[in-house]
């Protein structure tokens, strides 16, 4: 399952970059993306490196998910897909 990557966790003056804001298409409400709570994430770059993390929490209220990384994710991931494994 695929997720588009919005955006880091940031704060007014902080951005977490081990951590992403992530969006699933047809995920609308936070009870939805409740369900994806504990799932594993990876990002695969172009030469083939992967980095893995988990699905933290939601974030808000109309389905986009936290994800936490065990390291910092490089801007390139940014509003790009990233892999959600089952």
């Amino acid at each position: 399952m695929k997720a588009r990557v919005l955006s880091y966790r940031r704060g007014r003056h902080v951005q977490q970059t081990n951590q992403l804001l992530l969006s699933i298409k047809d995920v609308a409400s936070r009870s939805t993306a409740a369900g994806f709570v504990g799932r594993k994430v990876v990002w695969r770059s172009k030469s083939g490196k992967e980095i893995q993390g988990k699905i933290a929490s939601p974030h808000g209220k109309n389905g986009v998910l936290r994800a936490r990384f065990g390291k910092g994710l490089p801007s390139e991931v940014l509003g790009k897909d990233i892999e959600i494994l089952e």
